[in-house]
């Protein structure tokens, strides 16, 4: 099984968002994605497949660093941890759920979209979080005017990011690393087109210091 680094926002540039609409396709889009050089996966709950996707890339895809989103509620925090989910997201936070995420003992990313949100989270020891919906709330220049005031704090972007935009997102110091799902197309994945997506997965892992 791959190591967890000091920052889950230091594994790769990209954090590739899977919607699983079959479990099935879950281990070989996994095995496509760390080949690409995208180890990280976060396989969001939207989906009633999404739990046996993460069981699934778990238990079959040791290279793989395999996380769960759309984290809304205690009980899918246990859910994720029970399936074998190594870290958490979730589009936003309250207290209740920002407890149940650190009690699970796994790396989270508590999602923010404004200034406040950002500052409560640094009150409380949290230092990573995701931007989302990124581009709808500010994008780029968004995040740099937050770094001058609160540097302290990190973010993985998601939300309207690609790969025309994503150097950008990357470039700035406190973006550690972008979400999406561009180098995932439902065509491909119709298609179990493996091959394609792991060369879109390996330009999407080239994609930092290119913008």
């Amino acid at each position: 099984m791959s190591a967890m680094p000091s920052s889950l926002l230091d594994l790769a540039p990209v954090l590739p968002v899977v919607v699983a609409g079959d479990a099935a396709d879950a281990v070989p889009l996994a095995r496509a994605l760390v080949s690409g050089g995208l180890p990280a996966i976060e396989v969001t709950l939207r989906t009633p497949a999404a739990l046996d996707a993460v069981r699934a890339i778990a238990a079959e895809v040791p290279d793989a660093v395999v996380g769960a989103g759309t984290v809304i509620t205690p009980a899918q925090v246990t859910e994720c941890v029970a399936a074998g989910a190594r870290f958490l997201v979730s589009p936003g936070w309250t207290d209740v759920l920002l407890d149940a995420m650190r009690a699970s003992g796994l790396p989270f990313l508590p999602g923010v979209s404004t200034t406040t949100e950002v500052v409560a989270l640094l009150e409380r020891g949290v230092r990573e979080m995701k931007f989302f919906p990124a581009q709808a709330a500010g994008g780029t220049a968004y995040l740099r005017s937050l770094a001058g005031p609160l540097p302290q704090a990190r973010f993985c972007p998601t939300g309207g990011i690609g790969p025309g935009n994503a150097p950008e997102y990357l470039s700035l110091p406190n973006v550690g690393c972008v979400g999406g799902t561009w180098m995932i197309p439902a065509d491909a994945v119709a298609a179990r087109d493996w091959t394609r997506i792991e060369a879109l997965a390996r330009e999407a892992a080239g994609l930092r210091g290119s913008g």
